[in-house]
């Protein structure tokens, strides 16, 4: 019976032992907006390569639904935490759009973490300071950029237009040859608006950075009939996945298309690999997603290091450029050295970094945003 006793005492020690062992496991909760190869990059790509050097460490993704709408949710659940007065947030790590992270800078949502991590120093594009208008300068890192740029057939366009000046005059020599799908059924078109606006209405970088004026309302719709002119002469198609379908088919020469959506489609057998990209003077808009760390983050220390991983030159390298054709967060050149010439060649034989940082714009504030499209809607579809 003693010997039972003792050994029944050794199990229970051991089964307390190893109880003890996977408590002490910290599960680092990373909550992502977007589509759901954001949550499939963290949890099956970033997250067992940060565990492997990280032992007892698991990384855990959920999404929260693609667009601003899918930032709110997440903005919704700090805030509410916020509110209750937690002591820490169930959040460690946050994805979100620029919309989200002005509006939890702006409420306090957010801990300022950039000059914290190595990879702060990689760096310096302004969307790393600034959202939409908002000043977020050390509470986000990019953790990707996307572009809009215009997509050609050079063997339809010998000398393709270098700004929209000079695209206006391609269209008009060269009637239903451009194609867009206007403010509806896709974020290409949309940003096209925004670049024709910021082109063509006199107001410059003041849509981006403000401050924001009622009144130059005016000056947007004057532009908008610029461009409803324009539309007399171009095929208007029915989205993203549309106007790269009808330049596949030759149906258009040239339109504005998402740079990663463009580089899958011709890894992917969908588009001819002749089409080429430039961006045009003054620029298109992109947009970055941002890693944030929550303001009473439960583990702050662990989120600083995950990000830090994630923004690393190699990490970026495979993760973001290889596997999505994404553009980097960090600074291009530091990822440089880690693509062989030829996967470097893929993403900036057209569009150089130089060119990326001189012409990919942020979108206008979101008040701006509202009064471009509400102007199209009015002006260019009555």
């Amino acid at each position: 019976m003693h010997a039972r006793r003792l050994l029944s005492i050794g199990a229970t020690a051991l089964a307390l032992a190893v109880a003890g062992s996977a408590g002490a496991q910290t599960t680092l909760n990373v909550v992502t907006a977007g589509d759901q190869n954001m949550v499939d990059y963290v949890n099956n790509y970033l997250g067992p390569k940060f565990e492997a050097l990280n032992p007892g460490v698991k990384v855990r993704a959920v999404g929260t639904g693609p667009g601003d709408a899918g930032s709110q949710k997440i903005y919704e659940k700090l805030s509410a935490q916020q509110k209750a007065g937690a002591a820490t947030w169930d959040t460690d790590v946050a994805v979100v759009h620029q919309r989200g992270a002005a509006t939890m800078v702006g409420d306090k949502l957010l801990l300022p973490y950039r000059n914290d991590v190595a990879a702060g120093k990689l760096v310096t594009r302004d969307t790393a300071k600034n959202a939409l208008g908002a000043n977020v300068d050390g509470y986000v890192l990019p953790m990707f950029h996307s572009q809009i740029a215009l997509a050609y057939n050079p063997d339809l366009v010998k000398n393709p237009p270098k700004s929209f000046a000079e695209l206006t005059k391609w269209v008009k020599k060269n009637p239903k040859q451009f194609g867009y799908n206007g403010v509806k059924g896709g974020m290409s078109g949309v940003g096209f608006v925004m670049g024709w606006v910021e082109a063509n209405s006199g107001l410059g970088a003041k849509l981006e950075k403000g401050p924001y004026s009622a009144g130059d309302k005016a000056a947007i719709d004057k532009s908008l009939a610029g461009l409803k002119d324009f539309n007399k002469d171009v095929t208007l198609t029915p989205g993203n996945a549309g106007t790269l379908d009808m330049l596949n088919r030759g149906e258009i020469a040239m339109g504005p298309v998402w740079v990663d959506m463009f580089y899958t489609w011709v890894a992917d057998g969908k588009l001819n690999p002749k089409t080429k990209l430039l961006l045009p003077s003054p620029g298109l808009p992109g947009q970055p997603m941002y890693y944030v760390i929550p303001a009473k983050a439960a583990n702050a220390a662990l989120a600083k290091k995950f990000i830090d991983f994630a923004e690393s030159p190699q990490v970026q390298a495979d993760g973001i450029v290889k596997q999505f054709n994404w553009y980097p967060g960090i600074d291009p050149q530091h990822v440089q050295s880690k693509l062989t010439p030829a996967e470097w060649n893929k993403l900036f034989a057209d569009v150089t970094p130089d060119e990326l940082a001189k012409y990919g714009r942020p979108f206008p504030l979101s008040d701006y945003f509202t009064d471009i499209v509400e102007g199209y809607e009015r002006v260019v579809l009555k």
